[in-house]
């Protein structure tokens, strides 16, 4: 890839991670399903059934989680409850968590690494705020992309979840910058515009191309430094 000069007023690109930077593959909740039917003699699609279920039932009730500690305790509870769910001993739990952490259901989008790389090489630092459990860092080093990141924030441990400001200003203290030296990428519009009211220039992606104001592949922030 060409590498080209940054503009001059930005010195850091901000990341959401989920559908930004990465994307739950639904691949691997059917993987799941099929080793939890092979290990515990169990029909795949129940199995598969249990595990939407449960993520539903647990979906914002990890928001004010605030340590890896009461993470761990969150993950090994959700453990029991699906297990529960499937009729299986709790001693399955741990083995189910172990084998399918929350991390294993992640894969980098598309040009990822590439978009990272080439910010890298024009001199932009870059920072990832999630509305996400403490364990960000362990879920970068699964996407292959925790060596780029200068800045890794999940609001759980900052207690503050995008749209509030102080979750920006905690991005914009940890990478050293000023807002309008940021530009920030989310595919949520209100956490878009949140970061545009703060001063830092924004765009919304839309990895599913459907909105005609965002960006549709994450190389088009390319274009945008």
């Amino acid at each position: 890839m060409a590498s080209f000069p940054s503009s001059p007023r930005l010195r850091a690109v901000l990341f959401d991670r989920d559908d930004t930077i990465a994307y739950t593959d639904p691949q691997v909740y059917r993987e799941a399903a099929v080793w939890a039917a092979g290990r515990f003699g169990l029909d795949a699609q129940v199995v598969g059934e249990a595990l939407a279920a449960q993520w539903q039932a647990r979906a914002l009730s990890w928001w004010d989680l605030r340590t890896h500690e009461e993470e761990a305790d969150f993950w090994m509870t959700y453990g029991l409850e699906l297990t529960g769910r499937l009729g299986l001993p709790g001693s399955a739990a741990t083995e189910f968590m172990e084998a399918y952490p929350y991390e294993r259901y992640m894969k980098p989008v598309a040009g990822a690494r590439e978009v990272l790389e080439e910010l890298r090489t024009r001199g932009l630092r870059i920072g990832v705020l999630s509305n996400t459990l403490p364990s960000i860092d362990r879920t970068l080093q699964a996407l292959d992309l925790h060596d780029l990141v200068d800045v890794a924030l999940a609001t759980c441990v900052i207690g503050a979840h995008k749209p509030d400001a102080g979750a920006y200003a905690h991005a914009l203290e940890a990478l050293g910058v000023s807002p309008h030296e940021v530009l920030f990428v989310d595919d949520r519009i209100e956490n878009v515009e949140a970061a545009r009211q703060l001063g830092m220039e924004a765009a919304l992606i839309d990895l599913r191309g459907q909105d005609p104001q965002a960006i549709h592949d994450l190389r088009a922030v390319l274009e945008l430094v």
